[in-house]
């Protein structure tokens, strides 16, 4: 990249977020989601170096990004949070279930769980770059070792440091057979909090050595394999830096991550917007101390005109050099030139094949949990009592969906409910036989890992129904093991990572005693 301005170089260091749908009245999100208008004016004139899409299909996806790039003054850095596979954000392509069912499949055979995560990794590359995306923020290396983590959870490989380092190495092994980044993340390790980074700053109190030990092992394989970037965590890791967030802190990431740790890629901020260092300080001011702290790319800075600006001023100022602009920009057109060297092309023909399907099935077949001593029997009239965390978000669920159909071909017709409003079913006296389906995981901005307060009190009286037939937990398995402790003996249950359609069909399949097999000609579960 020669011959750039000042405000060119540090618009390269920039990725925004904007919506993978076509049109400004699809915006679902538009504090944080570009228009079109924006986006133009922010390609063309700032010359941003790159965008984080989140939404649409993945036909829509394809539309999108090149769109993007045509508006763009340099070739677009295209990113996705894309931990469980494409269709995770992008419906069409294949949707994994989370990491942590790997880490199951792990207690019994690791061997096995590895050849899984590097498969999860190559289909997940080449689906991206099918739909043009060339940046994966994944995988997630925390050690998920605190159950009340409310936004890592079931993201993470597991509890174990080892056994995360095998398993996300793995991941990154498969996207390293295709010409796309691949980006570790939250360093120095998210993955023993209780508090949510995009609320507010978590503060971690763990000695030097435990965090060498546990937290950064999974990086150590990571760089090991020469990864293209790390993510950073917005943390107070006290043992490093008692003053800043890591996101912000040139002890955590160049001292340790850059000198100590050895790594050269790419370092990316999680996102400028979120509570964790969005209330340390203002907006103009994290894009400048981020800079200086070692990031190379500022992810979403909540105006990037006005990041821009203040970097610019602080140069002129003397508190950054333009060198240090140069530096980042170097590792910027080094990942560059390694995503648009290729002339290896892809197509919607390689999403989602039965290959990839029979890929997914068997992980959750292997990672199911399930207890059935008698299946669930069909009656004339039942209840189908379903429980999501929120009504209003859980695009895995609809009228469609297995959770609902197979039961009710059984006469168990869906009552869905969110955990707040459970208390509404628990007060109505129940004189009819009903199952019960749980869908609770970790997720951003949810607060909480596990059951409230008011879910509780009316699950602990669901389980005393006699009336009770089934229960199904999909997603957390420290709910599933709250529930465990709690459920009469002969009664049936089944546990699944996964939440999407697939996995709610293994899990019915079972609780009603019906075929799982894959039927490759028509991909689909029977």
């Amino acid at each position: 990249m020669k011959n750039l301005s000042l405000k060119e170089k540090i618009g390269q260091l920039i990725v925004v977020r904007t919506t993978g749908y076509l049109f400004d009245h699809q915006i679902r999100y538009p504090a944080w989601e570009a228009n079109q208008q924006q986006l133009q004016t922010w390609l063309s004139e700032y010359n941003i170096g790159g965008v984080i899409l989140l939404g649409g299909s993945c036909a829509e996806i394809a539309q999108r990004t090149k769109q993007l790039n045509q508006w763009a003054k340099t070739p677009l850095l295209v990113a996705a949070d894309i931990e469980e596979g494409v269709g995770q954000r992008f419906t069409g392509a294949s949707w994994f279930p989370p990491p942590m069912a790997l880490a199951q499949i792990a207690q019994d055979d690791l061997e096995l769980a590895k050849k899984y995560a590097e498969e999860m990794g190559k289909i997940t590359a080449k689906e991206a770059l099918c739909i043009g995306v060339n940046w994966i923020f994944a995988p997630v290396v925390d050690v998920n070792n605190n159950p009340d983590n409310p936004v890592i959870n079931v993201r993470a490989f597991g509890d174990n440091p080892e056994v995360v380092k095998e398993l996300s190495s793995a991941f990154i092994r498969g996207t390293q057979s295709y010409p796309i980044l691949n980006g570790a993340k939250h360093f120095p390790g998210h993955g023993d909090t209780s508090t949510d980074s995009h609320l507010d700053l978590p503060v971690i109190n763990h000695s030097q050595a435990r965090l060498e030990k546990i937290e950064l092992v999974p990086f150590q394989g990571a760089i090991a394999l020469n990864v293209d970037a790390i993510m950073t965590a917005h943390l107070l890791v006290s043992a490093y830096d008692n003053q800043n967030p890591a996101t912000l802190s040139h002890r955590i990431l160049t001292e340790e991550l850059r000198h100590n740790m050895g790594f050269e890629g790419l370092i990316v901020t999680d996102a400028l917007i979120m509570g964790g260092v969005a209330k340390y300080a203002p907006p103009e001011k994290i894009a400048v101390k981020a800079l200086q702290a070692g990031a190379d790319i500022l992810l979403m800075p909540e105006n990037p005109v006005v990041a821009i600006h203040s970097i610019i001023e602080a140069v002129e100022k003397g508190e950054i050099s333009e060198h240090r602009i140069d530096e980042s920009l170097q590792r910027v057109s080094k990942a560059k030139e390694k995503l648009f060297k290729s002339q290896e092309s892809f197509s919607f023909v390689d999403i989602s094949t039965n290959d990839s399907q029979q890929v997914i099935n068997e992980i959750l077949v292997k990672s199911n949990q399930t207890s059935v001593l008698k299946p669930i029997v069909g009656l004339d009239k039942g209840i189908n009592l379903v429980v999501v965390n929120n009504l209003l978000n859980c695009d895995f669920l609809d009228r469609q969906s297995p959770s609902i159909t197979i039961p009710d071909s059984f006469g168990y017709h869906a009552q869905v409910f969110d955990q707040c409003n459970l208390y509404i079913w628990e007060n109505q006296l129940i004189t009819e036989p009903f199952i019960l389906q749980v869908f609770v995981r970790g997720n951003p901005f949810r607060g909480t890992a596990g059951l409230s307060a008011i879910a509780l009190k009316a699950y602990e009286q669901i389980l005393e129904n006699h009336h009770l037939q089934g229960i199904m937990v999909y997603g957390s398995p420290y709910v599933l093991d709250w529930f465990k402790n709690q459920i009469p003996t002969p009664i049936p249950w089944g546990f699944s990572y996964g939440q999407m359609a697939i996995a709610q069909r293994t899990i019915c399949n079972k609780m009603f005693q019906l075929s799982t097999n894959l039927d490759i000609t028509k991909g689909n579960f029977l």
